[in-house]
């Protein structure tokens, strides 16, 4: 009894056939490391904008709180006229007059920590920072970096203006500006600049992005001059 082998023949790809899938895979690979590439650069640039942000938001804060202190128990405002203008604000207050627990100088000076404070806008290793300067201590802390301005602005009465958008400053201010000596209102305007990421008109640019952030401070011991 005999038996047949039947054999079947099975072709592979031929070489062409590879080429072409392999420039498909390869475009396909490109175009999705390219997409990736592009959405790291978008995350980390919001991460960043979000960092900067958050940091000049605290530092207004900080900022606000104390100035609005400035002159308690003094016969002006507190603002040191010497060491203030529209980038640097120097304010002083005693704290500790009404405090029963503190030493008799540090109730009728101002000489502790925290009473006598300079804000200031510094620049080191290609970025600006705002800085809190303590005289007490002589020491300085620094609350943001990457902030590209500092601008505050001085008023004897309250005051209205507009924040351009992606602006270095206030505009359209409804009051004219005094002396600090005479301020009873404060607008400080903090602008925070990203540098560009990439090349113009090539894929993933970024263009510079600048964010205006204010903060209306009123001095509210400036109404017990009087009394």
């Amino acid at each position: 009894m005999s038996s047949s082998i039947k054999q079947t023949a099975s072709n592979g790809f031929s070489l062409l056939e590879l080429l072409i899938a392999m420039t498909i895979s390869m475009t396909v690979m490109v175009a999705g490391t390219t997409l990736l590439t592009n959405a790291l650069k978008v995350r980390s640039r919001e991460n960043q904008k979000s960092d900067a942000l958050a940091d000049a938001q605290r530092a207004l804060n900080i900022m606000s709180r104390e100035i609005a202190n400035t002159g308690f128990n003094l016969t002006n405002n507190g603002i040191v006229v010497a060491d203030s203008n529209i980038n640097k604000i120097r304010v002083r207050s005693n704290l500790n007059a009404f405090d029963p627990s503190a030493l008799a100088p540090s109730r009728t000076d101002v000489i502790d920590e925290n009473e006598d404070i300079t804000y200031f806008i510094n620049q080191a290793d290609n970025t600006k920072y705002l800085a809190r300067h303590d005289k007490s201590t002589n020491q300085s802390t620094v609350l943001a970096n990457r902030v590209d301005s500092m601008n505050i602005h001085y008023f004897d009465q309250p005051v209205t203006y507009t924040a351009p958008q992606r602006g270095s400053d206030i505009a359209d201010k409804s009051a004219v500006e005094v002396s600090p000596s005479a301020a009873k209102y404060i607008v400080i305007a903090v602008s925070v600049t990203l540098d560009a990421v990439g090349t113009p008109n090539t894929a993933g640019y970024q263009p510079p992005y600048t964010v205006l952030l204010c903060s209306d401070v009123t001095l509210r011991n400036t109404e017990l001059w009087g009394y």
